[in-house]
């Protein structure tokens, strides 16, 4: 169960904002074990007991997931959506063109 993967990989922005994917339970908690001991806090910490959870079995690979998003969302970590981007910009060039 150690490397148990995600359904979909958790996108997140690391070092000068580079996109990384995370799919395994591994992966964040690896992430989360490097995390600043100052910047630790609550969410953190659930986070971390999920994926240990995950690791041993405790829990399913998708439930440590939805803990590391709500993680990566609260120290906004989470890359955007690629899809949502550029559904929002050709609904824009729609509108554009519409009023033209």
């Amino acid at each position: 169960m150690q490397h148990a993967r995600f359904e979909t990989a958790v996108t997140i922005l690391v070092g000068m904002g580079y996109p990384a994917k995370i799919g395994t339970v591994q992966e964040a908690y690896a992430l989360l074990e490097d995390w600043p001991q100052s910047r630790r806090d609550a969410a953190h910490a659930f986070a971390l007991k999920a994926c240990r959870a995950a690791l041993s079995g405790e829990i399913e690979a998708e439930t440590a997931r939805g803990l590391f998003v709500a993680f990566a969302r609260k120290h906004d970590l989470l890359a955007p959506d690629p899809q949502g981007v550029v559904a929002a910009r050709q609904e824009g060039n729609a509108r554009r063109t519409a009023f033209r």
